[in-house]
């Protein structure tokens, strides 16, 4: 089982890069949202503007934040790329966490060194 902790907690890149994943994904939702109001029989614009600026200002910090997590987390060039292609679909910069917490990218974060971490001594040697 995979425990989430403070969502809040920032004190390591990987946590900055889980918290930068989930906003990114939440500000595609609100895109999609004002996207759709946009093109109401009555359009609502005021949505889009607001999210789409949302959205743009945590996709830059999106960016910039898997490439400290690449060069601090040791990423090969592969998983670098997919970081960064993961915030153009929608939602899937979550997906992307998810792989790299258990494939072992995430340091601190990832399942192997949580389920290590956690075992009996016993269990570990």
């Amino acid at each position: 089982m995979v425990r989430m902790g403070n969502v809040f907690d920032l004190s390591t890149v990987a946590k900055r890069f889980r918290f930068i994943a989930m906003l990114e994904a939440i500000s595609w939702g609100l895109l999609i949202i004002g996207s759709v109001c946009k093109r109401l029989p009555e359009p609502v614009l005021w949505p889009v503007k607001v999210f789409g600026l949302s959205h743009g200002i945590v996709f830059v910090l999106f960016v910039i934040t898997a490439i400290v997590a690449a060069r601090e987390l040791s990423w090969s060039p592969k998983t670098t790329a997919f970081a960064l292609l993961s915030s153009l679909p929608p939602f899937c910069t979550v997906l992307f966490e998810v792989w790299a917490a258990r494939s072992g990218q995430m340091g601190e974060l990832s399942i192997a060194t949580s389920a290590e971490s956690e075992a009996p001594a016993s269990v570990r040697s």
